[in-house]
């Protein structure tokens, strides 16, 4: 099963967005989801944000940042890979 999770993410920000999308990558790794998020760029409009977690923890993972995302209304900004 594969353990990565990968998340793009549009390089124009709000402040208050680039603040929810800091929360966020904090989030993950102080709830011991992953230790490092490595970022990459995809083109000129998007970055792509990936990190790796036990796949016992993968379902997981994914569920909270699809709650995060609709929590803090980032639907436009950030995006689940599958």
């Amino acid at each position: 099963m594969e353990k990565a999770i990968k998340l793009k993410v549009r390089k124009e920000l709000s402040g208050q967005e680039q603040q929810n999308i800091i929360k966020l990558k904090g989030s993950l790794i102080s709830k011991g989801y992953t230790e490092i998020i490595h970022i990459l760029d995809q083109d000129d409009d998007f970055h792509i944000n990936s990190f790796e977690t036990t796949p016992e923890s993968k379902n997981e993972v994914q569920e909270f940042i699809k709650a995060f995302i609709t929590r803090e209304n980032l639907t436009d900004t950030i995006t689940l890979f599958k």
